[in-house]
């Protein structure tokens, strides 16, 4: 198969198993938790890197900001061999008890974005795999960690979360907001592949903070910690979905 274009990768270059940041500087930050690492591709937003973590190898790409990125970056790891996809990153709490600096893991994304309705209709279920997400849950009970466990939205708009949209999606239970995991289960979905999520809690859109609100770095200092901590988790789910 041809060199993907915009990965820049073909088969032989990853593994079946891949963790998938969207800030490509937290490629780095999962890589430095691991061993043996290797920068695989660096492309637009883009970054893959190959690595291992007790003796398992799996593959780390960034994708960006948003769904449409993201599903590039789905569909061209699965056309050369990524099997499993765990999203690492961030998200905005919508409910008052779900603090900056918890991590969530999502049981389900509602499509507020537009991506994933080019593939299917809105009705269907955007769902992690049931393997992943008890691999993760598992992986915070191991270790003492405490987690939200719960559906979350994935939102287009990042500037346009208005008023409304917030009490709707409070009131709906949803737990918090993120950018990309509606299209990311979705498409593993459909292509008969294994996804799920945890996230970082990095403001409270009920309460009136978002990223970087609080300070001139884009995450608060106990965000910056905890996705230390979700990356750990994650590592320790890979060894069980091994």
């Amino acid at each position: 198969m041809a060199k993907q274009p915009h990965l820049l990768v073909e088969a032989g270059d990853v593994h079946d198993i891949a963790l998938i940041p969207g800030d490509p500087g937290r490629v780095d930050r999962i890589a430095k938790q691991c061993e043996n690492v290797e920068e695989v591709a660096a492309n637009r937003e883009y970054k893959v890197v190959n690595a291992e973590y007790e003796g398992v190898p799996l593959t780390i790409c960034s994708t960006g900001i948003g769904c449409p990125s993201a599903a590039i970056a789905i569909e061209e790891l699965s056309r050369v061999g990524v099997e499993t996809f765990i999203r690492v990153g961030t998200i905005g709490a919508l409910q008052e008890h779900v603090e900056i600096g918890d991590m969530i893991v999502a049981t389900g994304a509602a499509k507020e974005e537009g991506t994933s309705k080019r593939y299917e209709s809105p009705v269907y279920p955007a769902v992690p795999d049931y393997d992943v997400l008890t691999a993760l849950v598992d992986s915070a009970e191991a270790n003492g960690e405490d987690v939200h466990v719960g559906p979350i939205v994935s939102d287009d708009a990042f500037y346009n979360e208005s008023d409304d949209y917030v009490q709707d999606w409070n009131e709906a239970g949803l737990l918090a907001i993120e950018m990309e995991a509606a299209t990311v289960f979705s498409l593993a979905r459909r292509k008969g592949l294994r996804a799920g999520a945890i996230c970082t809690v990095d403001g409270n859109l009920v309460k009136g903070t978002q990223k970087g609100a609080d300070s001139d770095d884009e995450l608060p200092e106990k965000a910056k910690n905890n996705v230390e901590r979700a990356i750990a988790l994650t590592l320790d789910a890979v060894t069980t979905l091994a």
